[in-house]
């Protein structure tokens, strides 16, 4: 009760926040029931369990995205005096699972009614019937594997949010500028093993390549089978890349301090390295997600019908999810830091100065970044064309 309370009287911002998780969960919902239909109308078919594997790509963004958006609640923010009521930590943290299952329980719900609008179980078949063959149209679905696929979404959500919660640091304390830390924070430390497993599902996709003679892999959605091997290879890439985003934009605020820097430049390199592990795996994940969109633009530019509904569907849910994370992530590093600005402007720092080193760091971040994206995708693309 208490959390629907708080739902009830929240910003308009943070309500769309919530839907826009419920809408992440409904779109995954809908892809993981789409792979049951398939399996149940086709069941000696080898690609149904790879189809159920390519869900788990939008549901790892999905439960990514609530997490950012539960630490960004501010109903679930610590502040002085909430323990003295009961509402610590722990509270905080199942408070913010309770929410999060809330909006992905609705997701859900709302994927089960409009796949079975689509399959014609409830008021007959629309679209003529365009949606019967990859929905598995026509056969019985299983009720208890659609319950339990449709409760991935919202336990692996609201349980990743508590651990988030729960393992975070004071979001009012910010080591910017404090006397108790002269010194910038160490570097992260995840920069040798992302590149190493970067490399590692380069090198999958590549060996995955050999046996397709010459011809780019199918894309799931058109009823064919993409190997194993191109799933496991770029989900090696994308945790390869989350890892080493934090020392990436550790070095891109390094680099911004370096040779005589201005007042503006010593502000935009400190934020960076102090953001660094906050923003620096959203950055990765996005970077991997979008190097695929390239990559595979690469593949199948020439095709008249490259994709097919699911595969657009998923790629529309992992593209949105990811960058929808990395400005949640950007808003909560922003919050953190407020109180950092204001003490700067009481000081008589121009407000003209923040301003410009916010756009210094977005352009060193897109300086690192962008260049990187478009290397990974050439890469990645290379072997399978």
């Amino acid at each position: 009760m208490l959390a629907l309370r708080l739902a009830r009287g929240s910003h308009p911002l943070v309500l769309i926040r919530r839907l826009l998780v419920a809408a992440a969960s409904a779109g995954v919902g809908f892809l993981l029931l789409s792979a049951l239909g398939y399996a149940a109308a086709h069941p000696a078919s080898a690609g149904s369990v790879l189809r159920l594997l390519w869900c788990f790509v939008p549901l790892a963004a999905t439960v990514q995205f609530a997490v950012a958006v539960a630490r960004t609640d501010p109903s679930t923010r610590p502040r002085p005096g909430l323990s003295s009521l009961g509402l610590g930590p722990i509270r905080l943290s199942a408070l913010a699972a309770v929410s999060t299952a809330v909006s992905t329980l609705l997701g859900s719900a709302v994927a089960l009614l409009f796949f079975l609008h689509l399959r014609g179980d409830l008021t007959g078949m629309p679209f003529d019937g365009g949606a019967a063959e990859f929905l598995g149209a026509g056969t019985e679905l299983p009720l208890a594997a659609a319950l339990v696929l449709l409760a991935l979404v919202p336990v692996a959500a609201s349980t990743a949010s508590a651990l988030a919660l729960r393992s975070r640091p004071d979001p009012a304390r910010d080591t910017f500028g404090s006397e108790e830390l002269p010194e910038p924070a160490p570097a992260p430390a995840g920069l040798p093993w992302g590149v190493a497993l970067t490399a590692a599902g380069l090198a999958v996709e590549a060996i995955a390549s050999r046996g397709t003679a010459g011809n780019a892999f199918p894309l799931p959605g058109r009823f064919d089978s993409t190997p194993v091997a191109v799933l496991i290879g770029w989900t090696l890439t994308a945790v390869g890349l989350a890892m080493a985003g934090p020392s990436l934009t550790f070095l891109c605020g390094r680099a911004l301090q370096a040779v005589r820097p201005g007042a503006v430049r010593l502000l935009a390199g400190r934020v960076l390295m102090d953001e660094a592990r906050r923003i620096g795996r959203p950055l990765g994940v996005v970077c991997a997600a979008l190097s695929a969109v390239v990559a595979a633009a690469a593949l199948y530019g020439g095709d008249e019908r490259p994709y097919g509904p699911l595969t657009a569907l998923g790629a529309v849910l992992v593209l949105g999810c990811t960058t929808a994370t990395l400005l949640t992530s950007a808003l909560e590093a922003k919050h953190a830091r407020a109180h950092t600005a204001q003490a700067l402007l009481r000081m008589g720092a121009p407000a003209a100065v923040l301003r410009r080193a916010t756009l210094l760091r977005a352009g060193a971040l897109l300086a690192m970044f962008a260049p990187l994206t478009w290397v990974i995708a050439q890469l990645a693309a290379l072997p399978l064309a």
